[in-house]
């Protein structure tokens, strides 16, 4: 009886971790970022510029990874998928194949292709929403200008975006689609969880925080990091134009650190007023 309990005390704590998580990552409204993103780079074609440049090789190289993964692996997978999922198999299996090839990409793409670009559109947009402050001690910023044109020599080195541990935490989730709808729901989830706060690692380097620093800050927002992540994911799994939301992606990091910025610079104005009114 003593394990018994002590299981279903676990499995009410998990649960109840898990409706917190939810609730914190839907009343946050981190994951409207991405979609803004969209909306926000379509709108300044300043912004489109790192992309256009790419977008041949960018493209070129999507259709290779996905018609050969295709051509490889889907029936194979199929056929597994088939002892576990049943009629659902041939659905999971085109989304597990989908999964792999957008992730083998943007791998790829990130690691050989537009990693800088990435990181000029990030640092572009925040010259647009005016944070020219909180890139000055890592880039020069000249004067006038679009915000791209703006952007002068990197200071220091943006974070390597390509990290082996991401590949490995991917398969190790990979298992996962064996179980019919959910376990594909799960994976996106745990896949966002840890993707979301990646797209800030722009950011905490241009505040300057340290491994501790960062962790925490992450942990506190949780829920809104996991949202980000999952909604971004979403969008970079589509077929070829996932390297289009690859920056539309950033564009929306940046506007939600640009948020971050203008919240942080707020609201110790706002608690001030509170407290002056008060003691009137």
């Amino acid at each position: 009886m003593s394990v018994q309990r002590k299981v279903k005390d676990t499995a009410q704590e998990e649960t109840r971790r898990v409706q917190n998580l939810a609730r914190d990552a839907v009343q946050s409204k981190a994951w409207l970022y991405p979609i803004k993103g969209i909306y926000y780079f379509l709108s300044h074609r300043s912004l489109q510029r790192p992309l256009q440049s790419k977008l041949l090789p960018a493209i070129t190289m999507g259709i290779g990874i996905f018609a050969s993964m295709f051509f490889f692996t889907y029936l194979p997978q199929a056929a597994l998928l088939a002892i576990f999922n049943g009629p659902v198999a041939a659905l999971n299996a085109a989304l597990l194949v989908l999964s792999e090839s957008s992730t083998i990409f943007m791998v790829s793409a990130k690691a050989f292709l537009i990693e800088d670009s990435l990181v000029d559109t990030f640092d572009g947009t925040l010259v647009s929403k005016g944070q020219t402050e909180l890139l000055a001690s890592q880039r020069q910023v000249k004067a006038g200008g679009d915000p791209i044109a703006r952007l002068g020599k990197l200071v220091t080195k943006p974070f390597q975006r390509f990290m082996p541990s991401a590949i490995i935490r991917y398969l190790m989730y990979l298992p996962l689609n064996f179980i019919p709808v959910v376990g594909t729901v799960i994976f996106i989830i745990l896949q966002g969880k840890k993707s979301g706060p990646m797209a800030h690692a722009r950011y905490f380097q241009l505040k300057k925080m340290s491994n501790s620093q960062r962790e925490q800050y992450v942990e506190k927002r949780r829920g809104a990091y996991t949202s980000f992540g999952v909604v971004a994911n979403l969008f970079e799994m589509i077929p070829v134009v996932g390297v289009f939301f690859a920056f539309t992606n950033a564009t929306g990091a940046a506007l939600w650190a640009a948020d971050h910025e203008t919240q942080d610079t707020t609201a110790p104005a706002l608690r001030e007023q509170s407290q002056n009114a008060k003691e009137l």
